[in-house]
């Protein structure tokens, strides 16, 4: 298998980005119109992280690491490696050695379609990662692959430089081009359901500001005393 490595991509703005890690990975998703979600078979190995960050992205062929290793050099501040092979796989292609390089060159953390490995040492060191799978399985190095070219993990295509957004419920990721746009609506939706928050603190009910019981009634459901249904009374 040839490949490239494709160097100095497009990039979105690091304010745009800085302005993404703000807000959660629902409400971006939410933001984005419910879009932009890899599936929920990515976790992360920590809890209590939230990071955003420009994708550099890595395919590979299962069970080699030899991209990553080329995609260490491509890595810099704020980045976040993405990391698909063309098959799927679990094998722990990602440990703390790599981890170590890549922390070294201000990269933020990774996502990785894969295995994971060396969990421990990753969260005692703080380099945020997200996995498929968690293995002590071990790689070779030895088969050509792709560095910053547009890749596909669980349905979303990932382009470099596009921004990733990760938390404990998950990853989204925003095209490069959207991330003003993006963190624009995010902040309106937190504003919204901050007034909602409120409200809830007051007593509200979501049947009444969302309007909801004329939902209910529309979809024919009603309400009945506990007596009057146990002793088999219907509507």
């Amino acid at each position: 298998m040839s490949g490239v490595v494709v160097t100095n991509p497009p990039k979105a703005d690091a304010e745009d980005v800085e302005a993404l890690a703000a807000y959660g990975v629902a409400t971006v998703s939410e933001a984005m119109g419910r879009t932009g979600l890899l599936g929920p078979g990515i976790r992360p190995v920590q809890q209590g992280v939230r990071l955003a960050g420009t994708a550099v992205t890595v395919i590979g062929w299962p069970g080699d690491n030899l991209m990553i290793h080329a995609a260490v050099e491509q890595c810099g501040e704020g980045d976040v490696l993405v990391v698909t092979t063309t098959s799927p796989s679990t094998d722990g292609l990602f440990g703390e050695l790599f981890a170590t390089a890549l922390q070294r060159r201000g990269v933020r953390g990774i996502v990785i379609n894969t295995g994971i490995r060396d969990t421990q040492e990753l969260r005692e060191m703080g380099f945020a990662a997200w996995s498929r799978a968690v293995s002590a399985q071990g790689t070779v190095k030895a088969t050509g692959g792709s560095v910053n070219v547009p890749i596909a993990v669980d349905g979303q295509v990932i382009r470099p430089g596009d921004v990733i957004v990760a938390d404990d419920d998950g990853v989204v990721i925003v095209p490069r081009e959207r991330a003003r746009q993006v963190a624009e609506a995010s902040e309106a939706r937190e504003q919204k359901e901050a007034a909602t928050r409120a409200a809830f603190l007051e007593g509200q009910l979501g049947l009444d500001r969302y309007g909801l019981r004329e939902k209910l009634k529309e979809l024919g459901v009603t309400y009945q005393s506990y007596e009057a249904y146990t002793a088999g009374e219907r509507p």
